[in-house]
């Protein structure tokens, strides 16, 4: 199913209860983050109400207007992978409201092709996060 096929019917639902009830049942926002092979990697956000909006790099939540501004500066079109998790774990360590990130506070999720063409979900081990907070200088 197309990526953003799934966040229209996703949105249609939520929209449906908040204009014929006035009601947001589901009462949050989401960040929808995919890959089909008709457009590739895709990134949308829906607020309560079911409008939905893409983008190249998004942030929902708390302190999330602080968050955006570091995204609309730092990020490239030809950003890695690897520049991608520093680039994400940068943006949570300055605007999370707790003094330190430690993975017990975190989770880190990746979606990715790899060589031979499939795309890949990956949640990071305790660990890992642990790691790559060290190897980023977040700890």
């Amino acid at each position: 199913m197309p990526v953003e096929q799934l966040v229209q019917s996703r949105c249609d639902t939520k929209q449906g209860y908040a204009q014929f009830g006035g009601l947001h049942p589901f009462g949050v926002s989401f960040l929808f983050a995919g890959w089909d092979k008709n457009f590739g990697f895709q990134l949308y956000t829906s607020d309560p109400s079911g409008n939905y909006s893409d983008w190249k790099a998004a942030s929902i939540g708390a302190n999330n207007q602080a968050a955006q501004s570091m995204l609309k500066q730092d990020y490239k079109d030809d950003i890695s992978r690897e520049g991608a998790v520093q680039m994400a774990l940068k943006v949570l360590s300055k605007t999370m409201d707790n003094t330190s990130l430690t993975p017990d506070k975190l989770e880190l999720a990746e979606v990715f092709l790899l060589p031979s063409g499939k795309v890949k979900y990956q949640v990071c081990s305790p660990e890992s996060l642990n790691k790559l907070l060290v190897m980023h200088g977040i700890t």
